[in-house]
Order: structure tokens, then C-alpha cells, then sequence
């Protein structure tokens, strides 16, 4: 598993939801030795293959491999497995996926000569009640965050994805243990653009996550590599 961070700077992560690239390796490049790791999700893994993960590792820089796998077990394992060979430091599945699912996905990292941290996403920081609701989920949030949780810790997974908003009812049920990575991070004054369950920096530390999932609030910013430094101060500021 991969070591808790030692320091804010490695608490960040930053996703590359960039198009190609040449964009890519601008943002890394203004970014390394900044940010404790990038993120590379569906758009870029779309566009570029695992050649994204190999771009970010040729500078020097740690993957999380945000891909969300949800597929019968045996494709899942698979899946794990390739993304094992590729380097990534974390990944995720959906704790959704059941059990054996659960179960594959964490065996199959096992096999790897560098087990790469596995983490089942719970609910996504873009839904509140309506809109698990409308799905025919009845629980609110932090209810349907709590039963994924338990059911992947119970299936040996390293670790969950889950808003900040639950970070604290989950560190408080599942003790010291699993790694919480919290999306729907924003700074002080920031916007909270698609996201739904949102909380600052430091909070989201206080109630117990580890890493932190920052983009447009770096990204976005006119001066990318001044923006994490300042979420950096921030964090040691108040914590």
C-alpha cells in the first residue's frame, strides 16, 4: 500500500482532465515537484491510452489511475492486472460492483510486483439525494457512502473515494486504516462548480482524509504551480 502522505504537498493530487498531450505534458511540467501525484481519468486515458501513464512517469511524477471499474469480476481482475503493469500508484473500481468484484479487483493488484493502492469509489461528489433518487437509490448520501464503504473494507480494498462531506462519519466507523481520497475539493472563495458535496482543504484533512483530488482550483488557475503552493500553505497553516 502506498504510504500515508508525509507532508501537504504530497496530499494533492491533481487530475489531468486535459485533451492531448501536448497539454498534458505542459501541466506536468509546470506542476512537478509541486503536487504529491496526477490523476488520469476517463478523457485522457480515451485520447491517449496508456501512453498518458507513461508520459506522466517519464517526468518523474506518480499515477492515480482513475478509471472506475465496474465489470463482471473476471474482467475486472483483468483490467487490474494491465493497470498493475503500467506503474499506476492507485486505481479505482466502484464499490457498487459487488463483493467478488471487490474481491478480484484486490487480488489481482496483489499479484503485481508493485501492488498498486486499490480504492473503491462509494457515491460520486456530482450527486446529492435527488439525484441518487432518481436512480432508485433511496438512502441519502452519506447512508449509501456508509454501506459501500463497510462492504469494500470488508472485501479488503485499501481505501475509498468519497466526498469530504463523509470523510469524517467513515474515519469515525472504520478506524485508522483505510485511505480516504476526497474529490470536491475547494479552497476558500472558490467556486463549486458540478460538485454537489464540497469542502476546503484543511477541513477535509481535519475529518480524516489523506489525499485530496484538486483540479479546477490549480488548473484552472492563472499561475497553476502559485495555486498549489497556496492550498499547501494553506494546509499547514491550519492543521
Amino acid at each position: 500500500m502506498s504510504p500515508r502522505p508525509r507532508s501537504a504537498r504530497e496530499r494533492i493530487i491533481v487530475p489531468l482532465d486535459v485533451p492531448d498531450e501536448k497539454e498534458l505534458i505542459r501541466l506536468v511540467g509546470v506542476l512537478r515537484g509541486q503536487v504529491g501525484m496526477f490523476k488520469v481519468g476517463f478523457q485522457l486515458f480515451t485520447a491517449l491510452g496508456p501512453r498518458a501513464v507513461q508520459l506522466v512517469r517519464d517526468q518523474g511524477e506518480r499515477v492515480f489511475l482513475d478509471l472506475k471499474y465496474h465489470d463482471i469480476p473476471n474482467t475486472v481482475g483483468q483490467a487490474v492486472r494491465s493497470a498493475s503493469r503500467l506503474g499506476v500508484s492507485m486505481l479505482t473500481v466502484h464499490a457498487s460492483g459487488s463483493r467478488v468484484m471487490l474481491e478480484a479487483a484486490r487480488t489481482a493488484a496483489g499479484e503485481s510486483e508493485s501492488p498498486p493502492v486499490v480504492l473503491a469509489v462509494t457515491v460520486l461528489t456530482s450527486l446529492d439525494a435527488q439525484g441518487l433518487s432518481a436512480v432508485g437509490i433511496e438512502r441519502d448520501p452519506g447512508s449509501q457512502v456508509t454501506l459501500l464503504a463497510k462492504l469494500a473494507v470488508s472485501a479488503g480494498i485499501d481505501g475509498l473515494v468519497s466526498s469530504p462531506r463523509e470523510a469524517g462519519q467513515l474515519r469515525k466507523l472504520l478506524g485508522p486504516d483505510p485511505l480516504l481520497v476526497t474529490p470536491g475539493i475547494r479552497p476558500a472563495g472558490s467556486t463549486r462548480d458540478d460538485q454537489a458535496r464540497v469542502a476546503t482543504p484543511a477541513r477535509a484533512v481535519q475529518d480524516g482524509a489523506d489525499f485530496l483530488v484538486i483540479g479546477r482550483p490549480i488548473t484552472g488557475a492563472p499561475d497553476p504551480a502559485a495555486a498549489a503552493r497556496a492550498i499547501c500553505q494553506e494546509l499547514d497553516q491550519n492543521l
